[in-house]
């Protein structure tokens, strides 16, 4: 069995112990609110107090953590108060990720994340091992556990030298580069994405700079003489525009340090990624469990001629910290680019959709009439009975655009039905197409909403075992004639089977080839025999 670096009790002792010593200053200073002499000294005896116990409580942890590699298995015992013994099936397991942060860096130090197929959550994380020992976990692990067996028992737990050393320049002679982002798709990659989360890292930055009012970075001289309305309307206008700057280059400097150095190689039958500025990330995506591959063209990205590909595992999708979505096979490169890797991954041929019928568009325009009719009616609302709006009317002009928006919403729109693979595209502002072998749907389903019977309309959705399809994000082909759409989804389930049928033969033939071969092997030679 082995444990975790010596490096892990100081590092998770500093986090644990900032938590702790915070918990027990906040919880001093409510007990204590006084703020005498004495006052302070119990504080700080209370936050030296939750300082020691998790230094303690980390090297019991450190102490009781062991891990082992098996053949088949992968064996965690864990737990201070309560044991916990994990046994994870080494077939099951779908990612390895690897991640450093600065100190991590600094120390040779790494955090091991294990995900199993079909697991919302990480199964294990080893916080924290040596670097070289975080590499050779995840060459085992993607090998099947069986290539290194003795090295799990004739190496210590530290044992990370020539021999681990060999080991990743063998994997390094094997690796093929398929990616790697240059300086200026960085660039604009950093420039053109918004980060919903800066937003919120941007009020408070603008809220500090301006000592929570906005208004003290207004231009005064600007709104002097203004009507009280009016100067209401300016300072919440430069609010929004001061508060937007700063979520944007917030936003920037997060892209920025996130795809710094991305990179992508292939080993075998696997990707492995790896970028990051300030904390590294690395992981693996088996290309045996690759479930959707999905091309994204965004506004303004479409506009330059840049593309992203996304790649959907079964259940999890590797290295998005916490969240579990789509990993980037690609951030941002040249269209073409994206379309070669595109089909190295899956040879899906060129994209010739076929276009929903013609009523489509029609609904689409019913439907943004309602919408503009509602925002006329609400602002007639507002100025008949507020001050907030005055010439309501104004905004009837947006019924101009109706016409152009259905049309852009049903050209964005299309499917194709090719012999492997099922193939959907939807979306204007964010663009995207969706590939899926027919060997990987789990289900095929054909609805019609009330709105769609009425123009004798439905969607056919090729669901698969990615969670992208638990959070609505499956391939799914908009608008489609009815009759048509129950003959896609009798013919996606009918090439399913035959998919699956080919592909048991395949497996069927290459054990009986393995079989074979073994049994040849087995067998004596002739001077053997002649020496018996």
């Amino acid at each position: 069995m082995r444990s975790l670096h010596p490096a892990s009790v100081a590092v998770r002792s500093l986090s644990r112990s900032l938590n702790t010593g915070f918990l027990f200053f906040v919880v001093g200073i409510v007990v204590s609110p006084g703020g005498n002499g004495t006052d302070l000294l119990s504080v700080g005896a209370l936050v030296a107090i939750g300082i020691v116990t998790g230094i303690i409580y980390e090297f019991a942890y450190y102490r009781r953590f062991r891990y082992e590699l098996s053949d088949d298995t992968f064996d965690v015992t864990s737990g201070v108060f309560a044991r916990r013994d994990r046994e994870l099936p080494v077939g099951r397991i779908q990612n390895v990720d690897i991640r450093q942060n600065v100190i991590g860096r600094v120390l040779g130090i790494a955090a091991v994340h294990i995900e199993t197929a079909g697991g919302g959550q990480t199964e294990v994380s080893l916080q924290y091992v040596a670097e070289d020992e975080a590499h050779r976990l995840r060459r085992r692990l993607r090998r099947g556990a069986s290539a290194e067996t003795a090295d799990a028992t004739d190496s210590s737990p530290t044992e990370t030298g020539a021999q681990a050393t060999e080991s990743e320049r063998e994997i390094d002679d094997d690796e093929e580069l398929l990616f790697e982002i240059r300086p200026h798709e960085l660039a604009i990659l950093s420039i053109f994405t918004i980060d919903p989360g800066a937003s919120l890292l941007g009020g408070i930055a603008l809220s500090f700079a301006s000592g929570f009012d906005p208004a003290t970075l207004l231009p005064t001289d600007r709104i002097a003489g203004l009507p009280g309305p009016e100067s209401g309307l300016l300072t919440l206008a430069w609010g929004l525009v001061l508060f937007l700057l700063a979520a944007w280059v917030i936003s920037a400097a997060l892209t920025f340090t996130r795809y710094y150095g991305f990179r992508l190689t292939r080993v075998g039958d696997e990707l492995y990624y790896e970028r990051g500025l300030l904390q590294r990330y690395s992981g693996t995506i088996p290309l045996e469990k690759v479930q959707t591959l999905t091309v994204s063209e965004s506004i303004p990205f479409r506009w330059f001629g840049y593309a992203a590909l996304s790649v959907e595992t079964a259940g999890y999708a590797p290295g998005q910290s916490d969240s579990r979505g789509t990993e980037s096979a690609i951030p941002l490169a040249d269209a073409d680019r994206v379309a070669e890797l595109a089909r190295a991954i899956e040879p899906f041929g060129p994209i010739d959709l076929e276009s929903p019928p013609r009523r489509a568009r029609e609904r689409y325009a019913v439907r943004y009439s309602l919408v503009v009719a509602a925002i006329v009616g609400g602002a007639y609302v507002l100025a008949r009975y507020t001050a907030v709006v005055r010439q309501w009317y104004v905004l009837a002009v947006l019924a101009v655009l109706v016409p152009v928006a259905a049309h852009l919403k049903w050209s964005n729109r299309g499917y194709r039905i090719g012999d492997r693979y099922f193939l959907t595209r939807t979306g204007f502002w964010r663009r995207t197409t969706k590939v899926v072998p027919y060997y990987r749907v789990q289900a095929v389903i054909h609805q019609a909403t009330i709105f769609q019977r009425r123009r004798r309309l439905a969607s056919v959705t090729a669901d698969t075992a990615s969670s992208a399809s638990l959070l609505g994000r499956a391939a799914i082909a908009y608008d489609v004639d009815e009759k048509r759409g129950l003959e896609m989804q009798a013919i996606i389930e009918e090439r399913l089977q035959d998919r699956l049928r080919a592909r048991q033969r395949e497996r069927t033939v290459g054990q009986w080839f393995r079989d074979a071969t073994e049994s040849a092997d087995e067998e004596p030679s002739a001077d053997e025999t002649d020496d018996r």
